[in-house]
C-alpha cells in the first residue's frame, strides 16, 4: 500500500483509536479498541483531565485522575497507531515497531512521574507530560531504529540468539 494510506491510518488512530482499523475494514479489531479507548477513557476521567489540563489548571486536572487507569491509555494508544501502520502496509522493514513501542513505554513514564514533573518549576499534569513524553520516546525509538538497523545485520538467518 501507499504511503498516503499509511499516514492516513496514523491520522485516524491519533484521533481515536480504533478508527483505522475500522478503515482498514478490520471491524472486530477496531471495535475492540474503541470500546477499549472508552473503558479506559471513563475509568481514568480522561475527558474530564483534558479541559482544566488546557486551561492550565494542572492541580485539578491531577487530582481528577485515576493513575490506575490512566497508565494504561499510552500503551493502547500507539499499539493501536502501530496494527494500523502496519495493517495499512507499513512496518515491513527490520525494527519498524521500535518507536510505537518506546513511545508507549516513554508516555506511560510520563504519566507515572506526572504529578512531580515540571519544567522550570511549571507542572504539566497527565495530559501534557504524556504528550510531551509520547514525543520523546517516539523521536528516540526513531533514532534506536536506524541505529540498529546499521549495526545489526538485517538478515535473520545470519542473526544468532
Amino acid at each position: 500500500m501507499n504511503k498516503n494510506k499509511r499516514v492516513e491510518a496514523i491520522v485516524w488512530s491519533i484521533a481515536l483509536p480504533g478508527f483505522a482499523q475500522l478503515l482498514n475494514h478490520h471491524y472486530i479489531k477496531g471495535i475492540f479498541f474503541v470500546l477499549l479507548e472508552i473503558i479506559i477513557n471513563v475509568q481514568a476521567n480522561f475527558n474530564h483531565i483534558i479541559i482544566p489540563s488546557f486551561h492550565g489548571e494542572i492541580e485539578a486536572a491531577i487530582e481528577m485522575t485515576d493513575y490506575q487507569w490512566i497508565m494504561f491509555y499510552p500503551c493502547l494508544y500507539m499499539f493501536a497507531m502501530w496494527d494500523a501502520y502496519k495493517s495499512a502496509g507499513g512496518g515491513d522493514k527490520p525494527y519498524a515497531y521500535i518507536p510505537f513501542a518506546l513511545a508507549a513505554f516513554v508516555g506511560t513514564v510520563g504519566v507515572i512521574i506526572s504529578p512531580i514533573f515540571q519544567i522550570a518549576s511549571i507542572a504539566l499534569g497527565p495530559i501534557w507530560c504524556g504528550i510531551l513524553f509520547h514525543i520523546i520516546g517516539f523521536i528516540v525509538g526513531v533514532w534506536l531504529m536506524k541505529q540498529l538497523r546499521q549495526k545489526l545485520p538485517l538478515d535473520e538467518e545470519t542473526v544468532e540468539l
